[in-house]
């Protein structure tokens, strides 16, 4: 990608004066790009009733589509994906573009959080290029002296 036209003739000149191939305009605009995470979620220690979100920032070309899963693991290590927000009453999902050209920022809210919402939540992107993925657990503990234990 280059800022300018002068800069791609100027890049074409000197790639033709090393003898390699002159470079040429393919597309206008920004070169297309997979998904990758700028801002991955963070893992979240509170209590029961709570109000938590986790937030994932993702960037590419075009613009990703952002989805959230909770991650389930069986006993043998096998893993399914509960696509969020599901039949969850306590459970919002919100996405928006932003905060810079071609980034998505996504969030999980829990309000009021409960044990069963304790577990491994993943930020998904996806775009004609790629996908990138990150996660975060939730731990629910029983009071708040438990997460200074916890974290400590």
């Amino acid at each position: 990608t280059y800022g300018s036209g002068c800069q791609l003739r100027a890049a074409s000149l000197r790639a033709q004066s090393r003898g390699e191939p002159a470079i040429s305009q393919r597309s206008k605009g920004a070169c297309e790009q997979g998904p990758s995470i700028v801002t991955p979620p963070k893992d979240i220690w509170n209590v029961t009733g709570a109000q938590i979100y986790l937030s994932c920032e993702v960037m590419g070309i075009p613009t990703p589509v952002l989805i959230w899963n909770k991650i389930i693991r069986g006993q043998y290590g096998v893993q399914r994906m509960e696509l969020l927000p599901g039949d969850r009453e306590n459970l919002a999902i919100q996405t928006r573009g932003g905060p810079e050209k071609h980034e998505v920022t996504g969030w999980v809210l829990i309000s009021p959080l409960s044990k069963e919402d304790a577990g491994e939540y993943e930020c998904h992107a996806s775009n004609a290029k790629g996908e990138a993925t990150a996660s975060a657990k939730i731990h629910v503990v029983e009071t708040l002296h438990e997460v200074a234990l916890t974290k400590g």
